[in-house]
């Protein structure tokens, strides 16, 4: 069974850096996309970085210049360095792997900006 594994979450001061992990088991990680989306209290869930198979990223527009999403094949791990955190980033932290039809969630990790 697929697995993915989020980790690094945690209380932060505005301004603060947090890195978030997220450690796949049982897929050909390199052949997926990898994303990393977030869900606020009382709003959708949104995409906040993607990378493709070739390193390619892109950012959700609130998070440009602050967000840096990698990916690391070998470890099967992708990773997503948050610098100047925003109270607004407070949020559940998904992982995600999609691939064709294929698409897994990891079960989250809580990132809460405040002083």
């Amino acid at each position: 069974q697929v697995q993915l594994g989020e980790s690094g979450g945690g209380l932060v001061q505005p301004g603060g850096s947090l890195r978030l992990s997220c450690a796949a088991s049982k897929i050909i990680f390199s052949t997926y996309v990898m994303s990393w989306y977030r869900q606020a209290p009382g709003k959708q869930r949104e995409l906040v970085a993607a990378i493709s198979i070739g390193g390619s990223t892109n950012y959700a527009d609130s998070v440009k210049g602050r967000f840096t999403i990698s990916r690391d094949n070998a470890k099967k791990t992708v990773y997503l360095q948050m610098n100047s955190l925003k109270p607004e980033d407070t949020a559940v932290y998904y992982c995600n792997a999609a691939k064709e039809q294929l698409d897994f969630w990891g079960q989250g990790t809580q990132v809460t900006v405040s002083s």
